[in-house]
């Protein structure tokens, strides 16, 4: 395990300066980490949730995986005290007047349920407008366990868990970023704090890994979702919402929850091309432009390579082979598209023409035998 710097720390340490009007992140202490462009596998939007926490007194736990930034009002309190949008504990306290100090191992923790289980490359423990009041340390570990544990099942003796994170300190009002090497699959985090504190956002970067034997009994379902393991790998522009949104659970419910491109002022076209859950044969396609009215992509051409044959998926000029021509779309619709012939792919290519906003892509088929045995080993489940 590692951050982008030095192995078993973070770029960050210390107590930021106290608030100093304006702009709250104007002093905010944060850099470029090498895993980010991957989801967050504890995304509230994909079905995480922060199930239990030894303490929330001043700030819930839920908020640790909100979307978006945290936010600061400097002039809202509560009866409890200032209002944080973190999870913050009350201060801890030693064992008497001699001993007023918590003692060295003492600590507040949360668990977390990944909305996605996966393999994680990096965790980004953001301490936003936390500055005199974050842990001195923190420290991340996790496990794999089937179906849906209770906080006691998690809690329970014989439940193992691996370090992702040691006990390293951390800095306060920063994005504290480590990265993962661990390539076993996980379900559930627990997250500790030294002694006591705040913080803000938890951000577990990764890829999805999903239960191979769920998938096996669904048979047909979309080979391009985030959850079942469907992933983003490039896209020609990100300029107002990155290509993960287009394969998020659900429907578009704003015109940011979809992806959507700058304006060309060329001749050229944008594309997103993603992986799928595994070698599959399609059947069938969705794409929908929901919340996109003045600003939906043009015309739409889907075309699908399969990489066991060794063809290179970066490579858009070889081994590539158009299922979709490309098709007027219409505003705000979800249109589907039956494939007049079956393919085996690995990987899916949309290219829209010229530019423009798809909220989602649905890419309906079945994993080969070879895709479900690769899954399976993913899995840890020969």
């Amino acid at each position: 395990m590692s951050t982008s710097g030095t192995p078993g720390t973070s770029p960050f340490a210390g107590a930021a300066s106290p608030y100093p009007g304006g702009d709250p992140y104007a002093d905010y202490r944060s850099t470029g980490f090498p895993f980010t462009h991957l989801p967050d596998l504890a995304d509230r939007r994909l079905g995480a949730a922060v199930i239990a926490a030894s303490d929330e007194f001043f700030a819930e736990r839920e908020n640790l995986i909100e979307p978006g930034p945290a936010h600061f009002d400097p002039a809202h309190f509560g009866h409890k005290g200032k209002v944080m949008d973190g999870w913050e504990t009350r201060r801890r306290r030693g064992t008497s007047a001699d001993s007023p100090h918590p003692a060295d191992g003492d600590h507040d923790w949360a668990l977390i349920r990944l909305g996605v289980p996966g393999t994680v490359h990096g965790v980004v423990v953001d301490t936003a407008h936390f500055r005199g009041n974050h842990p001195q340390a923190v420290g991340i570990e996790a496990t794999s366990l089937p179906g849906t544990p209770s906080p006691g099942d998690l809690l329970g003796g014989d439940v193992r868990w691996t370090p992702l994170v040691p006990r390293t300190p951390v800095g306060g009002h920063a994005a504290n970023g480590f990265r993962v090497e661990c390539g076993r699959r996980f379900t559930h985090l627990r997250l500790s704090q030294y002694p006591d504190g705040g913080i803000a956002r938890l951000r577990v970067h990764g890829e999805a890994v999903p239960d191979p034997a769920w998938l096996a009994v669904l048979g047909t379902f979309d080979l391009a979702a985030l959850e079942n393991g469907g992933h983003a790998e490039d896209a020609s522009d990100r300029f107002y919402s990155p290509p993960v949104n287009s394969i998020h659970p659900g429907r578009s419910h704003k015109m940011d929850d979809g992806w959507e491109t700058r304006r060309r002022r060329d001749k050229g076209h944008d594309w997103v091309r993603y992986r799928l859950t595994g070698q599959a044969v399609l059947r069938a396609v969705e794409i929908d432009t929901g919340c996109y009215k003045g600003n939906a992509a043009g015309w739409a051409a889907l075309s699908v390579l399969d990489a066991t044959t060794g063809a290179d998926p970066a490579d858009h000029t070889t081994g590539w082979s158009e299922v979709l021509p490309r098709t007027r779309l219409q505003p705000d619709t979800v249109h589907r598209f039956p494939l007049d012939r079956t393919p085996t792919a690995t990987h899916v290519r949309i290219d829209i023409h010229p530019d423009g906003g798809i909220a989602r892509l649905r890419v309906h088929g079945s994993l080969t035998d070879e895709g479900a045995g690769r899954l399976r080993l993913r899995a840890g489940r020969p």
